[in-house]
């Protein structure tokens, strides 16, 4: 699995648009920078067809320390969550479908060839 930076996708960006790079890097940092700030303010991001950022509340809840098995309070939190949307659902189909395929064409046994024969 290859890794994507925000770097990389920046160049990305200005290579398909024609944009200087550090137009494209404002531009996304400020993309960034906005959904943080809403989920700051425990707002839901819809972009229609890739997906929903949103906050989930966790409750504090009992646990145990795995090492000494002493009870402890794990303290209530608010984690990002995001839920993707139709498009990135079926891009992500579409994706493991062709990885499928490419599996079983490679895991299918191939037939033995016959020796060659001289004349």
């Amino acid at each position: 699995m290859a890794t994507v930076t925000k770097k990389d996708l920046i160049d990305r960006i200005a290579l398909n648009t024609g944009q200087k790079q550090t137009v494209v890097k404002e531009t996304v940092q400020a993309f960034l920078d906005a959904i943080v700030e809403e989920l700051g303010k425990d707002h839901r991001m819809e972009f229609r067809d890739f997906g929903v950022f949103e906050v989930k509340h966790r409750q504090g809840r009992p646990a145990q320390n795995p090492r000494t098995g002493e009870p402890v309070w794990v303290p209530a939190k608010r984690s990002a969550k995001f839920k993707p949307g139709r498009l990135m659902k079926a891009a992500l189909a579409a994706s493991d479908a062709a990885e499928e395929e490419t599996q079983s064409a490679d895991a299918s046994p191939t037939p033995p060839q016959p020796p060659p024969t001289r004349t």
